[in-house]
């Protein structure tokens, strides 16, 4: 296997960003919003902080949040954003050792970046979730009316599409409910609840033009949130909240 490079997957480019306003503005927030009725009191276990933008979200919620990252140059600036509201780890999922089980266990828009999703997972599930304790898992969606329209249009191939910019930054799939609820439950999990975050028609770099003017108000921003309540397949992100199951190997 080719050695990766986390720093590098994890940098901007001029044709292509790893992240975009869109994400840090408004998913962030919704996904906050989704996670919220589900949290259990206790401490937190975020697998791949990247540069901490959603842990400055969730030290609102907990005063014991554990951040694990593989990119020493985002964990850095993380650690220089949190200061001592979070414990940090630079180390990647597949070897790192924690030293005890988590209430909370959040994995946002990571998994479809690892070589064996379902390792990471069969880890969470046996290894790092307290019995009782809850894991919000967040992927994109394949099936996103913007990926769909860009299948239409010719830009993909297909909905669930690695494209060469995802690959840059470190994609090795791209999630549906029906993949993402697979992966789950091979590694042993139970999966008790399933949803979608914000319906979205259009890619992140129109969503950043668009959100520098005044045609989208916080109103329309909530009704594509509660629409994708309504859709989940037609959401930019796919949701799953999981619970501790069988112990698998």
């Amino acid at each position: 296997m080719t050695t990766r490079d986390y720093n590098i997957e994890g940098r901007d480019v001029a044709e292509h960003k790893y992240a975009y306003g869109f994400d840090f503005d408004v998913m962030h927030p919704y996904m906050v919003r989704s996670f919220q009725p589900f949290f259990r009191h206790g401490s937190l276990l975020e697998l791949g902080s990247y540069k901490g933008d959603f842990t400055t979200r969730l030290v609102a919620h907990f005063d014991d949040i554990t951040c694990v990252e593989a990119s020493d140059e985002a964990l850095t600036i993380a650690r220089g954003r949190l200061g001592g509201k979070a414990a940090f780890v630079h180390a990647r999922f597949e070897t790192v050792q924690l030293p005890r089980r988590y209430d909370n266990i959040v994995l946002t828009h990571v998994l479809e970046h690892l070589d064996d999703p379902v390792a990471v997972l069969r880890r969470i599930n046996n290894e790092w979730l307290t019995d009782g304790g809850r894991f919000f898992l967040v992927c994109p969606n394949a099936n996103a009316p913007s990926r769909q329209i860009a299948v239409k249009m010719g830009l993909i191939d297909h909905n669930a599409a690695v494209t060469p910019a995802e690959a840059e930054h470190g994609h090795r799939v791209t999630y549906a409910l029906d993949t993402l609820e697979r992966d789950a439950t091979r590694a042993g999990l139970r999966v008790i609840h399933r949803s979608g975050i914000f319906f979205k028609a259009l890619a992140n770099f129109q969503w950043d033009r668009l959100l520098q003017t005044d045609i989208v108000s916080p109103q329309y921003l909530d009704g594509c949130y509660m629409l994708g309540q309504q859709y989940p397949d037609l959401c930019a992100s796919i949701f799953l909240l999981c619970e501790r199951g069988a112990v698998v190997r």
